[in-house]
């Protein structure tokens, strides 16, 4: 079943949670009533992103909190999936989160593996491994920016038979040296979409952009088809805008036969090499 999803690439004002929530619900409802069943916000859309303790406790929330709230409003009035990132506080302890949301509530829980640079000083790593969830729209899985540069990542969620991931990100400069190509896309995304072909899934990524507090956002929001071809994106590093695409879940498992004798899920030598997810090994 073929359906719209949309990426929002805006950029979030660090600590100003109230402000970042209100529009975040602004640009679902606006990709929503554009037509889009799936939408993908930023990393850390809620909270913006910052490595700042005392902003970051500043905008933390429960997971039942405000945020899923307002996307569940959102996804139950429109029939759409939402996923979004924001500072998740449980106990004393912040986490670098990621939820899907759906008109009954919360779908995923994600909280991000990979923690990157300074992140590491303030959020707990995720312990809630690698997760996948049958909805409507096909099989969904969920992580954020910095595990894209862990390959066992998506591989792990192919091999839980995602059709779709979407991540939140926060793509930023200064790690990567290979420059924006022409068609407009950075290294990071560069590297996901190879990933997606590799791994025979849509990759849906929603990145912050501009600047904030210092810090410079890259853009290159883009949604991937399971070929690793374009189909919305890249965005502008400044560009603070919707784009959207026609997906359907059912091409996942048309690219894993590329030929009577290419079948990459099926060719894997798991009799030399296995990938473990909890107790299962794939």
């Amino acid at each position: 079943m073929s359906f719209a999803a949309a990426i929002v690439q805006m950029t979030g004002r660090p600590g100003a949670a109230a402000e970042n929530r209100a529009a975040t619900v602004a640009q679902t409802e606006a990709a929503a009533r554009s037509g889009a069943r799936l939408i993908v916000l930023p990393e850390l859309a809620v909270s913006g992103y910052t490595t700042d303790p005392d902003l970051l406790a500043a905008a933390a929330e429960p997971l039942d909190g405000p945020s899923l709230a307002a996307w569940r409003a959102v996804a139950a009035e429109h029939d759409a999936l939402i996923a979004g990132g924001f500072c998740e506080r449980q106990g004393t302890a912040l986490f670098n989160s990621a939820v899907l949301v759906g008109p009954d509530g919360l779908v995923l829980h994600y909280r991000k593996l990979h923690l990157f640079d300074a992140e590491q000083l303030v959020f707990t790593p995720g312990d809630l491994g690698l997760p996948v969830a049958e909805t409507p729209l096909g099989r969904i899985g969920l992580c954020v920016c910095y595990d894209l540069r862990f390959v066992e990542v998506l591989r792990a969620l192919a091999l839980q038979d995602a059709e779709v991931v979407v991540v939140p990100t926060a793509w930023v400069g200064g790690f990567d040296p290979a420059p924006r190509d022409a068609t407009g896309m950075i290294g990071q995304a560069r590297g996901a979409a190879v990933q997606a072909n590799l791994n025979q899934l849509f990759l849906l990524c929603a990145s912050q952009a501009g600047a904030a507090t210092g810090k410079r956002f890259l853009g290159s929001s883009m949604i991937v088809d399971p070929w690793g071809n374009l189909l919305a994106g890249p965005l502008g590093e400044e560009d603070q805008a919707i784009a959207q695409a026609v997906i359907d879940p059912a091409l996942s498992r048309a690219a894993q036969r590329r030929s009577e004798r290419i079948m990459p899920r099926r060719d894997r030598r798991t009799d030399v090499y296995a990938l473990r997810i909890g107790d299962r090994l794939l």
